[in-house]
């Protein structure tokens, strides 16, 4: 059975982490193939993505048992083909990722997960920063994104003393955007994904790239930006379709175009 399940439905590509007796930890297949399915989710016909885990995890990071072998690849490897990879094409993706932390994210599988447009997590998830329990940093992308979304010193301390969150204090700190009860959390998880695959795909594709921006520019610099793609979004079909059936006083039609 694949490690990585894909179907495209109401627009949307649907990922799913799939080594659920490993807790969809990653070794170089699954890695490998979630580049390509990511790939895969550039085609027009798809206007939003779907991340989630099978099983009781969402992922416990990286599959230890590869990087013990005898001829394992070197963290270099791992990290250059697998996990940067991964990372910089859910933030490059243009039009939004919504992730479902259906259980467990560890390590690679939270920072992951915390990359995404929008979080969201069961009521009985958890994220740690699992890396400083075997004498590792944080990585893919974990020491850009965390500190980001939750301040320097509460990241440095979840770092370090790899502190499990619950998702309701991870909802509270501001590390994702909401939590569900277990027993509607697919539900709901998925009607956001809907929603979002029938909003305007490119202003949501800019307003992606503005707050990529935004990490690193100063405000002025942020304000050009904001100029530049205010000025493309303008010129979708979209927007004009917005715009028309709010003096029409009825629902938009967007296309994604």
């Amino acid at each position: 059975m694949s490690s990585i399940l894909f179907e495209i439905q109401d627009a949307i590509g649907f990922i799913t982490l799939n080594r659920p007796d490993k807790l969809n930890s990653f070794n170089r297949e699954m890695a490998l193939l979630l580049q390509e399915k990511l790939d895969e989710c550039r085609d027009k016909q798809i206007r939003c993505v779907y991340i989630t885990g099978a099983g009781k995890g969402f992922s416990a990071g990286q599959d230890l048992a590869e990087v013990t072998e005898p001829n394992a690849q070197d963290f270099k490897v791992i990290l250059s083909e697998h996990y940067n990879p991964i990372v910089t094409r859910i933030r490059n993706l243009e039009k939004p990722v919504v992730v479902a932390v259906n259980g467990v994210a560890a390590g690679a599988g939270a920072n992951i997960a915390l990359c995404c447009d929008i979080v969201v997590a069961a009521q009985s998830a958890s994220f740690i920063q699992a890396f400083s329990k075997i004498g590792l940093i944080p990585d893919t992308g974990g020491t850009y994104i965390l500190p980001r979304l939750i301040g320097w010193q509460k990241a440095s301390a979840l770092m370090m003393l790899g502190e499990k969150v619950s998702a309701q204090e991870a909802e509270r700190m501001g590390m994702i955007y909401k939590f569900f009860p277990d027993e509607t959390f697919t539900e709901n998880a998925i009607s956001i994904a809907k929603y979002l695959a029938q909003m305007p795909t490119r202003g949501l594709a800019y307003t992606k790239q503005v707050l990529n921006t935004s990490m690193i520019t100063s405000f002025e610099e942020q304000l050009l930006d904001e100029d530049i793609f205010q000025q493309k979004a303008a010129t979708t079909d979209d927007y004009k379709e917005g715009v028309k059936a709010f003096m029409e006083k009825r629902k938009a039609e967007f296309k994604g175009s």
